[in-house]
């Protein structure tokens, strides 16, 4: 075998069923671990097949001329490839045996234009967005691996069918690792993302036609999970002597507390923290998600937990008010924090926003409007999915409603009983 370090060209025969002593010469190419056989169309004699050298061994006038169809195949093949390289166009084992073959270039492949969307968007979506897409990516090639045994389909075979089969590829599939299997909002959201890629596609009039036409998202509504008052209380109170664990469920309370996102709360420097108009001190900064101002007046709490951290040497080093933790083991010891406070709800980050948005700030009275624009919603259809009308809430409504019924019909056989 010789050539390229990922490409690979490599001649060998079968032999046939009537005459175990012929063979059908075929041709295999493989690049980057993906490989296509095809017959190259002559027979040779299996004793003469010289397997180290991919050449018959024969003197006769016929295979002469088969060894330099070999000769020149590879030539080809390998020409073709440097083609597609200087051009840099998509390679794939599948596109060289078409080129090899003269079959007409069918346009951009799906994979060519994943690749290009996450490229061309890198400095454009976040990093937690972008890190979505390349895991919608990897999933469409397992899908094109294992059940179309493909390495990539062109886009113009993009079609409903196609959509409809991916979406139960992905309700179907089972990970071999700790991970759960994808929900029906799992699913929809890496559907989602499809389509907005394909829509891009449609725009650069690489595709005609969008896939998605008939198709419809089908999101399911769920309850986001928040801490009530007792659980946060119990959070907030709580003291480990493991300072990791300390450190985390400070971190968490300071959410609780602000409405900050990780990525918000871990970007967080002290320029960040500014003089309001009332004269206290609030955090002033840009939803990395939305690109939207936030200004949000820091509540005792958290200033307590700033005031904790802000000599810290790792966050002194760093120029941030919190030394720096990533996300996923952020997360992982939240689960530990909540297993020794006697939660059983699963503690994520992202439900210290939705506590918030709950339980410090709407079910205390605060506009909504106001919830909204801390934690720098750019509608107020967004706030709602967060905003959660607690029990206790509509308890306290509904009893001040009966006192305002109440004291209605008093004051109306008040007045019966005056007129009298």
């Amino acid at each position: 075998m010789s050539g390229n370090q990922l490409l690979f060209v490599k001649f060998f025969i079968r032999a046939t069923k009537n005459d175990p002593s012929i063979g059908v010469l075929y041709l295999r190419i493989s690049y980057n671990a993906k490989r296509v056989d095809f017959s190259f169309n002559h027979r040779v004699s299996v004793t003469s097949w010289d397997r180290k050298s991919d050449l018959v061994k024969s003197s006769g006038k016929d295979y002469l001329r088969i060894n330099r169809a070999i000769v020149s195949a590879k030539t080809k093949i390998y020409s073709i490839y440097e083609k597609l390289r200087y051009e840099e166009k998509l390679i794939t084992a599948e596109i060289l045996k078409n080129m090899f073959l003269g079959s007409k270039e069918e346009g951009k492949t799906l994979l060519y234009l994943m690749q290009y969307h996450n490229e061309s968007q890198s400095n454009i979506l976040s990093p937690g967005t972008l890190k979505n897409y390349f895991t919608t990516e990897k999933y469409l090639i397992t899908y094109l691996n294992e059940i179309k045994r493909v390495d990539d389909i062109y886009l113009r075979d993009l079609n409903y069918q196609f959509i409809t089969e991916f979406e139960a590829y992905l309700r179907s599939y089972k990970p071999i690792d700790h991970h759960k299997a994808l929900s029906n909002n799992g699913v929809m959201k890496h559907l989602e993302r499809l389509r907005k890629v394909t829509s891009m596609a449609v725009r650069l009039g690489w595709l005609e036609k969008d896939p998605f036409e008939k198709y419809k998202l089908s999101f399911v509504k769920v309850d986001r999970e928040f801490l009530t008052d007792r659980e946060l209380e119990i959070l907030r109170e709580k003291r480990f002597r493991i300072k990791r664990l300390q450190f985390v469920k400070d971190l968490f309370v300071f959410s609780c507390y602000t409405g900050l996102s990780y990525i918000d709360v871990h970007n967080l420097k002290r320029d960040n923290l500014i003089l309001g108009i009332d004269g206290e001190y609030w955090i002033q900064t840009i939803r990395q998600k939305t690109h939207m101002v936030v200004n949000i007046p820091i509540l005792p709490v958290a200033w307590g937990i700033i005031n904790k951290y802000m000599d810290d040497p790792r966050a002194v080093n760093n120029g941030t008010v919190f030394p720096r933790l990533s996300n996923q083991r952020l997360n992982s010891y939240l689960k530990e924090v909540a297993d020794l406070c006697g939660i059983s709800k699963t503690l994520t980050f992202h439900m210290a926003r939705h506590t918030f948005a709950t339980t410090v700030t709407l079910s205390n009275g605060v506009p909504i409007e106001t919830v909204s624009k801390v934690l720098g919603h750019s509608n107020l259809s967004t706030t709602m999915i967060y905003a959660r009308v607690l029990k206790d809430k509509i308890s306290a409504d509904m009893k001040d409603l009966k006192q305002v019924l109440q004291n209605k019909e008093d004051n109306t056989g008040l007045n019966r009983h005056v007129n009298r």
